[in-house]
């Protein structure tokens, strides 16, 4: 049978064009180019065949991210029903924002959720390096030392310890030591160099959990726990902190489970984030928020309640979805022969996944596939460009609801070796998983895929 089709495009203008269709195939069309049409997409036979190679590879590990899906999924409608959250949480509050019902049941479900005393969610949270600050500079006084176990933290947060930058503002600038302990070789903690770097000296023990722009395995539970251990043992006084963005709801249970103090990340919700840990250092971290005294009483919601109660009821699926687009890419693309960590079969502790490209041009197409499969502003075409906060130029995919979303289907890079694409997010399985295909099918079409 012979066919012909006729595609129509649009972003402000109207294109017809004919592709020639040889076959009709379990309701795809198979073009005589050797590309296979869905109704809505052009994508090579090869990168489909890849695709559902990848898919079949992985099938054991995306039941088993289903299995903790479902358990965070309980223990999140376990704490709405014990926190007794009602539909008179969602009313808005203005001003002062004095008796804010819905803000004080909202930090009680994060803290059960979390397993963790006491938090603090609030919408003007504006980034995940905005909530640590609030903590390190909520615990931390002149004259005190932290010691950051897991080598340099990423780049946005050594402006705020005055690692880089004009030290404006920074906890350098106030007098706040900062020590580092690096990872082993194969990034791993450095547990016996723990042993003797951590004194009692160390006012705080920082964890980062995620590997950020790294290409070092991301920190299970279990390893913090390790970590927090030795914390205690050699300093028994200190505040072991950890930096748990990208990770929550990754595994069954979260740092504040198994020792740690305090901990901060973000949140599914058009702004804001949260910090979890010891009720007396929440408060701390609360006075730093507001002001000393008022700290956690005041702070208005303006009607933002509903969204961040809603999110942070989706969170554990949502997270459970983007792992598994996470673990989809990295078979897909291992099968295309790159270098990917974690590798589809390997345990995983964050969202994120790295993907080699090798290549600058080759990570730019990655990038601008990705930047197709997003829902919003999928015609945009990612350039690279100075980003506040990095030393080189970074390229970054993110079509989203939420501007700048990355539990959405986003994925970024700096332009510097080893030119790798750290993508993360996918609200939905689905959606990611086309993403990922588009992304191949981008390099294939700039000639960095050999098929």
């Amino acid at each position: 049978m012979t066919l012909w089709a006729i595609n129509r495009a649009a972003h402000g203008r109207r294109e017809n064009y004919a592709i020639k269709i040889i076959q009709i195939k379990e309701g795809f069309c198979v073009c005589e180019s050797g590309f296979t049409m869905y109704e809505f997409f052009k994508i090579d036979d090869r990168v489909l065949k890849a695709a559902e190679e990848a898919e079949q590879k992985a099938a054991p590990y995306l039941a088993k991210i289903s299995e903790t899906q479902r358990y965070n999924q309980e223990k999140m409608q376990a704490a709405f029903m014990q926190a007794g959250v009602s539909e008179s949480h969602f009313v808005a509050t203005t001003g002062y924002g004095y008796g804010d019902r819905g803000r004080d049941v909202l930090d009680e479900v994060y803290a059960r959720a979390l397993g963790a005393e006491d938090a603090l969610c609030r919408y003007n949270f504006v980034s995940g390096t905005h909530t640590l600050t609030v903590a390190l500079f909520g615990v931390l006084r002149p004259g005190d030392t932290m010691l950051s176990v897991t080598g340099m933290p990423y780049d946005t947060l050594r402006g705020v310890i005055g690692i880089t930058g004009d030290g404006n503002g920074s906890l350098k600038e106030f007098g706040i030591n900062y020590e580092q302990l690096d990872l082993l070789p194969d990034g791993t903690p450095d547990y016996d160099g723990m042993e003797t770097a951590i004194t009692p000296k160390h006012r705080m023990v920082y964890i980062q959990r995620s590997r950020g722009y790294s290409l070092r395995p991301s920190l299970t539970v279990e390893e913090i726990e390790r970590i927090v251990k030795i914390a205690k043992r050699r300093a028994p006084d200190c505040i072991v902190m950890v930096d748990n963005c990208y990770g929550e709801y990754v595994q069954k249970m979260e740092p504040t489970a198994v020792g740690a103090d305090l901990m901060a990340g973000g949140g599914i919700a058009p702004t804001g984030g949260y910090i979890a840990g010891r009720r007396d250092l929440i408060e701390s971290c609360a006075y730093r928020l507001t002001t000393p005294g008022t700290g956690r009483e005041i702070g208005c919601t303006l009607g933002n309640n509903r969204e961040l109660f809603m999110g942070t009821f989706h969170a554990p699926n949502v997270t459970g979805e983007a792992l598994k687009t996470a673990v989809f890419t990295a078979a897909l693309f291992e099968g295309f022969g790159f270098d990917v960590t974690p590798r589809y079969d390997e345990p995983r502790a964050d969202i994120i996944q790295a993907v080699q490209l090798r290549e600058r041009e080759a990570l730019c197409a990655f990038i601008r596939g990705i930047q197709q499969g997003a829902p919003v502003d999928s015609f945009v075409v990612p350039e690279p460009s100075p980003m506040p906060g990095y030393d080189c130029d970074v390229i970054m995919a993110s079509g989203s609801f939420t501007f700048g979303s990355s539990i959405e289907l986003s994925a970024d890079a700096p332009l510097r070796e080893p030119f790798a694409a750290w993508m993360q997010g996918g609200v939905n399985f689905n959606s990611g998983r086309l993403g990922a295909i588009l992304a191949a099918q981008s390099m294939l079409n700039a000639g960095f895929l050999n098929l």
